[in-house]
């Protein structure tokens, strides 16, 4: 019987090339930890990744890869998935490369439940080009191509996904791996389209941008873990997130002596989506940033409907080398 594998199996003899400080390296460390925690196989594991700074993932996974062209990766994997339904296929990709050129195969990939996992490593910047702004940099962002402000509305990755029809949304920090190896693990047993955001910092072009809520010694005040079947509580209980029946909207409240009872506070339902869109839309001044599994409705994978429809049920007739070695298919009447 083999030994099990650690993080170190899992790590390549590449050296990791990103500016140091890099929030990459953290959730790189993360995920070959979380591979050998869930007992994943290298050979049937495969990260496939667009253009930008993140996608140099797969060159220091010790699994299969895919380093694909920019936007493209959701289009590299779900035919991936298809060919080979029993391979555990990752997305890499960032709030450039996802989002922007990205973003209509992005889309499509989450609406049509492929069942794959797509980390989504959202720094607001374009890092690998040197620091343009992105589709989720924020109102006033300076950056070489907006030396006065960025004038565009941000997009918000989760609601994005949300709106796209995505049935797993979930939110992690770089730095944070107590809390995103869970997330990251909730995601890889979904059976569909996950959908992970991942808060991470670029050290050159956006440093700290995140900081009102990843900095630790406010953190209890500034994030909230939600917890399926949990209240909606914050700052160490003394907090939470009710509903306000006037407004369709979350208030915060004090809870406790010279508060509200904790029966008051909204209890987390990850299968209900208008709970999902309240969380992901949250002002991002004054509220808390929410974390962990946002949204979870397991339904039809495209894989499954895929295969029940297809002549040979996902069982292989052949192989590969006699397909090229038999010469054209086509032939003159």
């Amino acid at each position: 019987m083999n030994a099990p594998l650690t993080a170190k199996d899992f790590a390549t003899d590449q050296e990791v090339r990103w500016c140091p400080g890099c929030g990459d390296y953290a959730i790189l460390k993360c995920m070959q930890k979380t591979m050998a925690d869930i007992g994943a196989e290298p050979d049937n594991t495969v990260f496939v990744s667009g253009i930008g700074c993140s996608s140099r993932f797969p060159y220091y996974m010790n699994t299969y890869g895919f380093h694909t062209i920019h936007g493209r990766a959701p289009a590299f994997a779900t035919g991936l998935k298809l060919a080979n339904p029993a391979l555990d296929v990752w997305v890499i990709t960032g709030d450039g490369d996802g989002l922007s050129i990205g973003g209509n195969h992005l889309l499509h990939v989450i609406r049509r439940n492929v069942n794959l996992q797509i980390l989504l490593f959202n720094n607001e910047i374009y890092g690998l080009t040197k620091g343009q702004y992105s589709p989720t940099s924020r109102l006033g962002t300076r950056s070489p191509t907006s030396p006065t402000g960025s004038i565009d509305a941000p997009l918000a990755p989760g609601a994005f996904a949300l709106g796209a029809g995505a049935k797993f949304i979930a939110r992690g920090i770089d730095t944070d791996a107590k809390k995103l190896a869970p997330v990251l693990k909730a995601a890889q047993e979904f059976n569909g389209a996950a959908f992970v955001e991942i808060f991470q910092n670029c050290i050159v072009y956006n440093k700290d941008v995140f900081e009102s809520f990843v900095g630790k010694k406010t953190a209890k005040e500034t994030q909230i873990h939600v917890e399926h079947g949990q209240p909606l509580l914050f700052a160490d209980g003394t907090k939470g997130l009710k509903l306000n029946t006037a407004t369709l909207a979350l208030d915060i409240v004090e809870v406790g002596e010279g508060g509200v009872p904790e029966t008051d506070i909204l209890i987390h339902d990850e299968t209900n989506a208008v709970i999902a869109q309240m969380l992901l839309t949250l002002p991002k001044q004054n509220y808390p940033m929410p974390l962990g599994v946002i949204y979870r409705a397991p339904t039809l994978t495209f894989d499954d409907a895929f295969w029940a429809h297809h002549a040979t049920q996902g069982k292989r007739t052949g192989k590969v080398a006699d397909a090229l070695r038999k010469g054209s298919v086509w032939k003159k009447a």
